[in-house]
Protein backbone atom coordinates (compact mmCIF):
# COMPACT_ATOMS: atom_id res chain seq x y z
CA UNK A 1 0.00 0.00 0.00
CA UNK A 2 1.02 3.68 -0.52
CA UNK A 3 0.06 6.46 1.20
CA UNK A 4 0.40 10.21 -0.13
CA UNK A 5 0.81 11.93 3.66
CA UNK A 6 0.09 15.17 1.99
CA UNK A 7 -3.82 13.79 1.55
CA UNK A 8 -3.73 13.64 5.16
CA UNK A 9 -3.57 15.10 8.40
CA UNK A 10 -0.87 13.45 10.66
CA UNK A 11 -3.75 12.11 12.90
CA UNK A 12 -5.40 10.37 10.50
CA UNK A 13 -2.84 8.46 8.75
CA UNK A 14 -2.07 6.59 11.73
CA UNK A 15 -5.79 5.47 11.61
CA UNK A 16 -6.04 5.15 8.01
CA UNK A 17 -3.14 2.56 8.40
CA UNK A 18 -4.69 0.79 11.40
CA UNK A 19 -7.68 0.46 9.64
CA UNK A 20 -6.74 -0.92 6.90
CA UNK A 21 -4.45 -3.24 8.38
CA UNK A 22 -7.61 -4.22 10.23
CA UNK A 23 -6.28 -4.22 13.48
CA UNK A 24 -8.44 -3.22 16.76
CA UNK A 25 -6.55 0.22 18.69
CA UNK A 26 -4.86 -1.89 20.65
CA UNK A 27 -3.88 -4.50 18.82
CA UNK A 28 -2.08 -2.35 16.41
CA UNK A 29 -0.48 -0.62 19.22
CA UNK A 30 1.06 -3.76 20.64
CA UNK A 31 2.47 -4.39 17.03
CA UNK A 32 4.04 -0.93 17.17
CA UNK A 33 5.30 -1.33 20.96
CA UNK A 34 2.84 1.54 21.44
CA UNK A 35 0.02 1.80 24.45
CA UNK A 36 -3.64 1.19 23.50
CA UNK A 37 -3.67 5.30 24.93
CA UNK A 38 -1.00 6.37 22.72
CA UNK A 39 -2.51 5.01 19.55
CA UNK A 40 -6.00 6.83 21.14
CA UNK A 41 -3.79 10.15 21.72
CA UNK A 42 -2.46 9.72 18.21
CA UNK A 43 -5.87 9.19 16.20
CA UNK A 44 -7.63 12.16 18.11
CA UNK A 45 -4.65 14.14 17.75
CA UNK A 46 -4.11 14.84 21.44
CA UNK A 47 -0.60 13.23 20.76
CA UNK A 48 2.02 14.11 17.98
CA UNK A 49 4.36 11.41 16.51
CA UNK A 50 7.76 11.97 14.99
CA UNK A 51 8.77 10.88 12.10
CA UNK A 52 10.72 8.06 13.25
CA UNK A 53 7.45 6.61 14.59
CA UNK A 54 5.60 6.88 10.96
CA UNK A 55 8.41 5.74 9.54
CA UNK A 56 8.89 2.77 12.48
CA UNK A 57 4.99 2.21 11.55
CA UNK A 58 5.22 1.94 7.89
CA UNK A 59 7.89 -0.65 7.97
CA UNK A 60 6.47 -3.19 10.22
CA UNK A 61 3.42 -3.60 8.03
CA UNK A 62 4.42 -3.18 4.67
CA UNK A 63 3.55 0.34 3.35
CA UNK A 64 4.83 3.05 1.90
CA UNK A 65 4.64 6.74 2.61
CA UNK A 66 5.71 9.67 0.14
CA UNK A 67 5.12 13.00 0.39
CA UNK A 68 4.95 14.82 -2.41
CA UNK A 69 6.40 18.80 -3.93
CA UNK A 70 3.58 21.16 -4.64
Amino acid sequence: MKIIANNYEAKDIIKFIRESTELTQNEFGKSINKSLRTIQDYESGRRRYNIETLLDIAKKHNITITIEKK
